[in-house]
């Protein structure tokens, strides 16, 4: 029986496959998964409205796997959401690149990204892409 945070079996086979500069996304409730990813394993957890949020997901991936950087989309007036404060607490090593929103769907859609992951969250911009680390 598995005792550590991270339990599904899918995102866990998924994340044991990924190596150094492999890509996952954990994207919100309205992030057209299917649409804006190209070959990646697609994930769907949201539950019901709220649950889970991303920041749970990234906690249960965080306990399983290191990320050496992280790109957000950019707010169409450049202020940051309140989400991107909680992801600065769970990755304070990290520092978060913000990228346009079409660069985003763009990057979601490039051939490293191995995991997508849709949530049920609601805030908005609440997507985050992070690049799987060498330890």
């Amino acid at each position: 029986m598995l005792k550590g945070k991270m339990i599904h079996p899918e995102i866990m086979e998924t994340l044991s496959l990924c190596g150094h500069g492999c890509k996952v996304l954990i994207a919100d409730g309205n992030y057209p998964l299917k649409a804006r990813t190209n070959g990646a394993k697609l994930v769907y957890l949201g539950l019901t409205p709220g649950l889970p949020t991303v920041t749970d997901v990234l906690k249960a991936l965080l306990s399983v796997q290191g990320f050496e950087s992280a790109e957000v989309m950019l707010t169409e007036d450049g202020s940051d959401p309140e989400i991107f404060a909680d992801f600065k607490e769970l990755l304070p090593d990290i520092e978060l690149k913000k990228i346009d929103k079409q660069a985003f769907y763009d990057a979601c859609c490039g051939p490293m990204v191995e995991l997508a992951i849709s949530t049920g969250e609601q805030r908005t911009y609440a997507n985050i892409l992070l690049t799987v680390g060498c330890s």
